[in-house]
């Protein structure tokens, strides 16, 4: 829960003056390969711990908030750099609740995409969701799994 504070924290307190560009889109592409990394490794840290249930809600706790942020800071600097992108100017809080109502697939229709860079951005957004919420989902599941299989089989 510590991570997951302090990374909206560094949300809301770091200076977020950049305008959306390609280098936004790939370090968007890299943050989420960076995920993705630390999703393969920690499966590996679940299925070794005395504790695999334990360690894969600790990992979900950290890995989440992380995803959200990048989508939001993404949808941040996108409504800075084109206004007209979304339906309304967003602060960070509107670009966070934005991303979480996307991630929960709520969409409210207060906030929505216009142009053809927020609508591809979004589109992407909910591919990485239906991936994170099916394929990672599974993964942490068989990791755990693995790793209670493995704590029977040494007692």
């Amino acid at each position: 829960m510590l991570v997951a504070a302090a990374l909206v924290a560094a949300y809301y307190l770091l200076p977020l003056d950049s305008a959306f560009t390609a280098r936004s889109v790939l370090v968007l592409v890299g943050g989420l390969v960076a995920v993705a990394l630390l999703m393969a490794w920690q499966v590996r840290v679940i299925m070794r711990s005395e504790r695999p249930r334990l360690r894969a809600m600790a990992v979900l706790a950290t890995m989440l908030p992380l995803f959200l942020l990048l989508f939001a800071t993404t949808d941040y600097l996108l409504d800075r750099s084109a206004p007209d992108s979304f339906s309304e100017a967003m602060s960070r809080t509107d670009a966070l609740y934005f991303t979480m109502t996307v991630f929960s697939t709520v969409g409210f229709g207060d906030i929505s995409p216009r142009s053809e860079t927020a609508r591809l951005l979004v589109t992407g957004q909910i591919t990485a969701n239906l991936l994170l919420l099916g394929v990672a989902a599974r993964v942490l599941v068989h990791a755990v799994e693995e790793g209670q299989r493995a704590q029977r089989e040494a007692d």
